[in-house]
């Protein structure tokens, strides 16, 4: 007898940043590794990410993700202090990171952390260009979101 396997998952999802999607427009999207020390990769492993409060900041030509917090398994070495909400080093090409700079400096742009993602057994970020919305725009959207549920519960109420 074989054992059937599930095939893998294209892009196994770390953690997600569902709050960006409410307060932000994307306009462009972005892919970039990141520079981790050896708890963060185990901590991944384990799903202990949170980039709820991630945002990206540009400093001397850089990119760096700070609010991304990754929680230290209880297994941790004794001789690494680990901290959770340390500032992370994204890594992208020279030109790609120019160019964001550029957009950044236009009025109202910014750059917000999507995911992080599992990519060929390295950690990767999904970063976005976004822009954010107005209250009244986060407005439509939440009675979009009611509408979608009332329409589904009364499928479910008509199903039964």
């Amino acid at each position: 007898m074989t054992a059937k396997s599930k095939p893998a998952a294209k892009n196994p999802v770390i953690a997600d940043n569902k709050k960006a999607a409410f307060n932000y427009f994307f306009e462009e999207r972005f892919e970039a590794g990141m520079a981790l020390q050896g708890w963060e990769v185990k901590a991944l492993r384990a799903g202990k990410a949170q980039l709820t409060d991630g945002y990206v900041v540009i400093r001397e030509g850089e990119l760096f993700v700070i609010g991304c917090q990754i929680n230290p398994l209880g297994t941790a070495s004794t001789h690494v202090r680990p901290e959770a909400a340390r500032t992370k080093k994204l890594l992208m090409h020279g030109d790609e990171i120019r160019r964001l700079i550029g957009k950044v400096e236009q009025k109202g742009y910014t750059l917000v952390p999507l995911n992080l993602h599992w990519k060929n057994g390295r950690v990767k970020c999904e970063i976005a260009l976004a822009k954010g919305k107005a209250t009244h725009d986060k407005r439509g959207a939440i009675k979009e979101r009611e509408g979608k549920r009332e329409v589904e519960r009364a499928m479910k109420q008509r199903l039964r």
